[in-house]
C-alpha cells in the first residue's frame, strides 16, 4: 500500500503521525511511505532519518494527498485540506466528528474512508489509541493549571503544593478515566489535595485503592459538583463518551459560585467539552476569562510536547495501521472488531451511531460497507 504522512498544519501542532522507526516497519514489509518534507521536524525527526528508514520525501501536502492510498495523520483535516481528500482514500487519524459538524459534512462529501483513532475500542471498552494522548493530556492539565493559577495569569495566586504552614491547593477532577487518573496522580504528586469524581463505583473503588492518601474519591452528581466547585482552585474536565459529544457537567450559571481566579482546564474540549462555557483555544492564545474564572481549553494539548507525544502515539497506532496496510481496510475491519469500531464515515455514509446522533444524520450499519 502507498502510505502518505502530511505535515500537520493545525495551529501549533508539532506532532507527526509516524516516526522513522514506524516508517521502517512499513517499508520492510514492502509498503511505500511518502513523508512530506520536514513533517517530523517539530518532533525532532529529520528528513534524513526518514530516508534512512526507506521513506520517500515529497515537498508539498498536495503531493502527499495526491499519491497516497492511506493518509496517516495526528489531527483531523482542517478546511484547507478538505479538497485534497480523494474518494476511497483511507484516512487514519483523530477526527472527533461529534464536536464539529463542518468537518463531518466535508468528510461525507469527500467519499473517503474515515477511521478514527478515538473510537477504536477494545473488548474491555478501553480506547487504545486515545490512551497515550489522554495520558499526556491528563498530566499536562495539571502542569498548565498550576501555571494559570499564578496571579500574573489572573489566577488565584495559589501554589498547588502549598508550603509548610500553608495549606496546599485543591484540585477537582471530573471523571476517573485515563485523563482523570493521570491528572489526579500528577496533582497528588505536587502535594495538592485532590477530589476525583466518577459515576462508576467500580472505578472509584479501584482509584481509592491505588491513589495516595491526598486523593479523595466521590460519586459524581450535580449536588456534589455544586458543593465542591465553591472551594476548589483548579477544576479538570476529563469526561469522554466515545464518539459522542461530552456532557456539560458545569453550566455557565455555576461559574458564579466559584472564587475569582479559579482555573478550569477542559481536556474534553475537542469532543465538545464538559464545561458549558468552554470553547476550543490554541497554544498561541490558550485562555479566556468568564465571570473571573480562567478557562484553559486547548484542543491539542499534547502538541506542546511533540517528542513525547509522537513516540507515545506511534507506539499505539502502528499495529493497527500495519493491519490496514497489509490487509486493506475492509478485510482488516472484518477481522478486527476494534478497527471496525474505528470506522465513522465510509463513502459518504455515517457508520458510527454517535456521529449520526450528534447531527441528526442517517445512520448506516457498518457491516453493510464491509
Amino acid at each position: 500500500m502507498i502510505i502518505g504522512v502530511p505535515t500537520e498544519i493545525k495551529t501549533n501542532e508539532n506532532r507527526v503521525a509516524l516516526t522513522p522507526g514506524g516508517t521502517l516497519e512499513f517499508t520492510k514489509r514492502g509498503h511505500t511511505v511518502y513523508i512530506q518534507s520536514n513533517a517530523g521536524e517539530g518532533s525532532g525527526f529529520t528528513n534524513e532519518e526518514y530516508i534512512n528508514a526507506g521513506a520517500k520525501i515529497l515537498p508539498t501536502i498536495e503531493d502527499i494527498y495526491g499519491i497516497a492510498e492511506m493518509i496517516i495523520k495526528v489531527k483531523e483535516p482542517i478546511e484547507k485540506e478538505y479538497s485534497l481528500i480523494k474518494p476511497n482514500q483511507l484516512l487514519f487519524t483523530y477526527f472527533h466528528f461529534a464536536s464539529y459538524e463542518p468537518l463531518t459534512m466535508a468528510m461525507i462529501k469527500s467519499n473517503a474512508i474515515c477511521c478514527a483513532y478515538e473510537t477504536v475500542e477494545s473488548s474491555d471498552r478501553s480506547l487504545p489509541l486515545l490512551v497515550p494522548m489522554s495520558e499526556v493530556a491528563g498530566r499536562m492539565a495539571i502542569q498548565q493549571g498550576a501555571k494559570y493559577l499564578e496571579k500574573p495569569q489572573r489566577g488565584r495566586g495559589v501554589l498547588l503544593g502549598g508550603v509548610p504552614g500553608v495549606s496546599p491547593g485543591k484540585v477537582l477532577v471530573l471523571g476517573g478515566g485515563v485523563v482523570g487518573t493521570q491528572a489526579a496522580k500528577m496533582a497528588a504528586g505536587l502535594g495538592a489535595t485532590v477530589t476525583i469524581l466518577d459515576v462508576s463505583l467500580k472505578r472509584l473503588r479501584y482509584l481509592n485503592d491505588v491513589m495516595p492518601a491526598n486523593v479523595i474519591t466521590m460519586f459524581s452528581n450535580e449536588m456534589n459538583i455544586r458543593r465542591l466547585i465553591v472551594n476548589h482552585d483548579l477544576i479538570v474536565g476529563a469526561v469522554l463518551i466515545p464518539g459522542a459529544k461530552a456532557p456539560n457537567l458545569i453550566t455557565k450559571e455555576m461559574l458564579k459560585d466559584m472564587r475569582p481566579g479559579t482555573v478550569i482546564v477542559d481536556v474534553a474540549v475537542d469532543q465538545g467539552g464538559c464545561i458549558e462555557t468552554c470553547r476550543p483555544t490554541t497554544h498561541d492564545d490558550p485562555t479566556f476569562i468568564i465571570d473571573d474564572v480562567v478557562h484553559y481549553c486547548v484542543a491539542n494539548m499534547p502538541g506542546a510536547v511533540p517528542y513525547t507525544s509522537t513516540l507515545a502515539l506511534t507506539n499505539a497506532t502502528l499495529p493497527y495501521a500495519l493491519q490496514l496496510a497489509e490487509k486493506g481496510w475492509q478485510k482488516a475491519c472484518r477481522e478486527n472488531n476494534e478497527l471496525k469500531l474505528g470506522l465513522n464515515i465510509v463513502n459518504g455514509k455515517v457508520v458510527y451511531q454517535g456521529v449520526a446522533d450528534a447531527f441528526g444524520l442517517e445512520y448506516t450499519n457498518v457491516d453493510t460497507v464491509l
